[in-house]
């Protein structure tokens, strides 16, 4: 059963390191969280290790840009590993071929073609356009705003094609402020129901908590899963992930399913029982915000 609990100080002496989401729980897309900030820095004085787990297609580089731009100082995280590092990988050794259609923020993203070092012989990727493609890198929508069908068509004909689609960010939705984003998750899920292959590398997927873990390691430290502690506010990514990983985990309320849980200070208990209960899972601990 999950226990509710008022803060993060009430567990945490229980885990060595902390596996942390960062979108709806350390900051919301425009400026950091002050609570989630103290906690963090509170738990890194105990000697515990945060490691901030999200599934931003940017490299680690890249998101520690944008966390100094929202206000998250670097004194209350320890380790980045980003779905966008697990992705560009897979992508640099030849995933979807060498010749990619590229869907997302140029602006934005253009940091998850840099070159990756820790290959051997990693490809060159050329990208074109669809027509040219040998598969889909996807780190978002054109227009996030947008309704997903108008991907149907081109979906349509990359499946025909085999193309496989690489998602670079399995988040379905995320809240950049009170506005509600699709993610690339959505349009890879799309692809998937439309008959396509989607590939995935961040949360609730193996790839990325198997990084997360050789980030602690090339630290020199040893932690084993039962002193690890998921935090996150994404019911099928962060908490379904940790369960997978049989890691324990903390799930924010207030995020993502503030609504459904009924959340204002802390979730209501029986607005929270049913659903989880309906959506068949099951974290450890839960609160409101993390603080």
């Amino acid at each position: 059963m999950t226990q509710i609990i008022q803060s993060l100080a009430d567990v945490s002496e229980r885990y060595d390191a902390l596996f942390v989401d960062l979108w709806g729980c350390v900051h919301n897309g425009i400026q950091a969280f002050p609570e989630a900030v103290t906690a963090l820095r509170a738990y890194r004085k105990t000697g515990g290790t945060v490691v901030l787990v999200t599934n931003s297609p940017k490299p680690r580089s890249g998101v520690e840009t944008q966390l100094g731009q929202f206000g998250v100082p670097p004194d209350c995280y320890d380790l980045i590993a980003t779905s966008g590092d697990s992705a560009r990988s897979a992508m640099f050794r030849g995933a979807v071929g060498d010749k990619v259609y590229f869907m997302g923020d140029w602006q934005r993203d253009a940091g998850f073609f840099e070159p990756l070092s820790l290959i051997d012989q990693p490809i060159e990727i050329t990208r074109v356009p669809l027509q040219d493609a040998t598969g889909i890198v996807c780190c978002g929508p054109f227009d996030p705003m947008a309704d997903l069908e108008v991907n149907r068509a081109d979906f349509l004909y990359a499946k025909q094609m085999g193309m496989k689609l690489l998602c670079a960010n399995p988040d379905i939705v995320v809240d950049r402020g009170e506005t509600r984003e699709w993610c690339a998750g959505a349009l890879a899920r799309l692809y998937s129901e439309m008959g396509g292959e989607s590939l995935y590398f961040g949360k609730p997927h193996p790839p990325i908590y198997d990084l997360a873990r050789r980030r602690i390691a090339s630290t020199g430290r040893l932690v084993g899963d039962g002193r690890i502690l998921a935090i996150g506010d994404g019911l099928h990514t962060d908490i379904q992930g940790a369960m997978g990983e049989d890691i324990d985990s903390l799930f924010i309320t207030g995020g993502l399913a503030g609504f459904e849980t009924k959340t204002s200070h802390q979730p209501d208990e029986n607005a929270l029982s049913s659903y989880l209960k309906k959506e068949n899972m099951s974290p450890n601990y839960a609160i409101g915000k993390l603080r």
